[in-house]
């Protein structure tokens, strides 16, 4: 989630009108006085740690401003988690849902703070030893099927996306999002553009997908290489078990060492006890009763092209410099790095 520091002048919030609040929403353990940090790092929503009598939790908000009706829903990442606890995929625990605005201005929620690691680098430079590193990379995977198994309707989110053809939509949703962000001629979007709808699989499932998985978005035991909570879920929605699978294996093709891509493509992985991707994948396999994935590339493809136009659009904002991070023209140049990987993988396929 980022390091802690000082609340920024952009997301102060009235601590006195929240603690007020929530001495009076009957949490067991919330004693004033009451202190606030922030999460600092990319998150579109912004986020803070609160410490009360002794008890951590975390708070997440809309950001300030007018926003388009269907950006920021921290409603939607409170319902998927509260879902989700009545299942085996770890979460936080969630406190309260507070849509008055009038508290803090804008709808929050809160939930437990999980203590452990957050791990930034898929390559795992903070690991003790190979072995360590493919537990970590299992436990990844193991979390990651356990969610695409959850029966979605009988925990009440039946409602929570459209049932049928997430990666239509999304190559449609994507392709008019690149072209009213395109800032340059980018040959290999226009032919991923081209060759997505016509190479796509006819085979159709549904599952819970987070959108954005990956180590970086979860939170790891503090000594053992396991993961015990998964955050980040503003992008969860009814999709394609198998395109959100792809998204959190994209990493097996990116290069290390290239700014913001966070990628393991060219280290040793048998040296580092880090699975190769034809492992990964057939480890998610056998936890989800699969036999294989036929048509595998033609989904990294496809969430190499997600993630590059939602990139570009990263990159257009912040050259008309109303883009929420400051790293936003770094992330807009991925787009077309990850665009000239895709077409290299569909291209061999």
């Amino acid at each position: 989630m980022g390091t802690l520091g000082p609340v920024s002048d952009a997301h102060r919030l009235d601590e006195g009108r929240l603690a007020e609040y929530l001495v009076g929403a009957g949490l067991d353990d919330f004693r004033q006085p009451m202190t606030v940090q922030q999460y600092q790092g990319g998150q579109s929503n912004p986020t803070y740690r609160l410490e009360a009598g002794g008890t951590r939790y975390v708070l997440r908000k809309k950001p300030p401003g007018k926003l388009l009706p269907s950006a920021h829903l921290v409603e939607r990442e409170y319902r998927v988690m509260k879902a989700l606890s009545q299942t085996d995929v770890p979460v936080p625990t969630m406190h309260l849902l507070c849509e008055e605005e009038e508290v803090i201005g804008t709808t929050f929620f809160l939930m437990e703070y999980v203590e452990g690691r957050v791990l930034p680098d898929p390559a795992i430079p903070e690991a003790s030893s190979p072995a360590e590193r493919r537990a970590t990379y299992e436990s990844l995977c193991d979390t990651l099927a356990k969610l695409h198994n959850v029966d979605f309707e009988a925990i009440g989110l039946g409602d929570f996306g459209k049932p049928a053809n997430y990666v239509q939509r999304q190559i449609d949703r994507w392709t008019k999002q690149f072209h009213a962000a395109k800032t340059e001629e980018m040959p290999s979007m226009d032919a991923l553009i081209e060759w997505l709808p016509a190479n796509m699989p006819e085979e159709d499932e549904t599952a819970i997908a987070h959108g954005d998985f990956r180590l970086e978005n979860t939170i790891l035991h503090p000594t053992e290489p396991r993961v015990i909570a998964v955050l980040d879920w503003e992008l969860a929605t009814l999709g394609h078990p198998l395109g959100d699978l792809a998204y959190n294996c994209m990493t097996f093709h990116l290069p290390h060492g290239a700014p913001s891509l966070k990628g393991i493509s060219g280290l040793d992985l048998r040296k580092l006890g880090i699975p190769s991707e034809e492992e990964y994948v057939a480890h998610y396999c056998r936890m989800t009763g699969r036999d294989g994935i036929p048509n595998w590339p033609f989904y990294i493809v496809f969430a190499m092209f997600r993630l590059a136009s939602i990139c570009q659009g990263v990159y257009a904002r912040a050259l008309q410099g109303n883009a929420s991070s400051e790293n936003a023209l770094v992330v807009g140049k991925k787009a077309a790095v990850l665009a000239d990987i895709a077409w290299d993988i569909a291209r061999k396929r």
